[in-house]
């Protein structure tokens, strides 16, 4: 269902972000980013005289290489389009993040090492999605790799793919009340873990 329509308006502003997460033929993977900011209409700027309608202001991309353990391996980063010079040189620093896991704390971990003056905010701010992101690559992967050693092939209607991806992620203690869809009121618990089942009929679901 598509939003209310809108009042008369016209853009002013595009902020474009795609993630890809690839599996690589050394085993490892690569979640890039790339982000790109753009102005529906052409402005001075000191460092590259206009900027015309429709050019980027930022053209920014961003790609780390994990292991399955969400261990970042290698990181680069690489800033075509800023608005001020100077802004590349904050690209090479997010090598430091090299040797980082992607868990709980990382954002503020990663926040030390290419925060403040060393860093640029827009590539930062793509680290929170690069995370969820490699998640949503590296855990179903490993999911489907480790079913088709077991030789496991799931219906159609069977969650059981995304439960055992859901185990990966920590089970229950990580992910339980996180969100709609796994309240501990709701229909989704109350199949997969009834013990943790919380919702109006508990008795019922304890019964069977």
């Amino acid at each position: 269902m598509p939003l209310s329509a809108p009042v008369a308006r016209e853009k002013q502003h595009t902020r474009s972000i795609e993630i890809g997460g690839y599996r690589r033929a050394d085993g490892l993977y690569d979640i890039e980013a790339h982000l790109t900011d753009v102005k529906a209409f052409g402005q001075t700027n000191y460092d590259r005289g206009f900027i015309p309608a429709g050019e980027p202001i930022h053209d920014l991309w961003l790609r780390l290489t994990v292991d399955e353990t969400m261990e970042i391996v290698a990181s680069e980063a690489t800033s075509d389009l800023t608005p001020y010079k100077m802004c590349p040189t904050a690209a090479p620093n997010f090598a430091r993040l090299k040797g980082m896991r992607i868990k709980a704390g990382f954002l503020r971990d990663a926040n030390q090492a290419v925060g403040g003056p060393v860093g640029c905010t827009h590539l930062r701010e793509l680290l929170q999605q690069i995370a969820t992101t490699a998640f949503q690559t590296i855990n179903p992967a490993r999911v489907r790799k480790e079913m088709a050693a077991e030789g496991t092939q799931p219906k159609p209607g069977s969650d059981i793919v995304d439960a055992r991806i859901t185990e990966k992620m920590g089970g229950p203690p990580k992910i339980l009340n996180t969100c709609v869809a796994y309240s501990d009121a709701g229909p989704l618990v109350k199949r997969r873990w009834p013990h943790l089942y919380t919702g109006a009929d508990t008795e019922a679901v304890a019964a069977d």
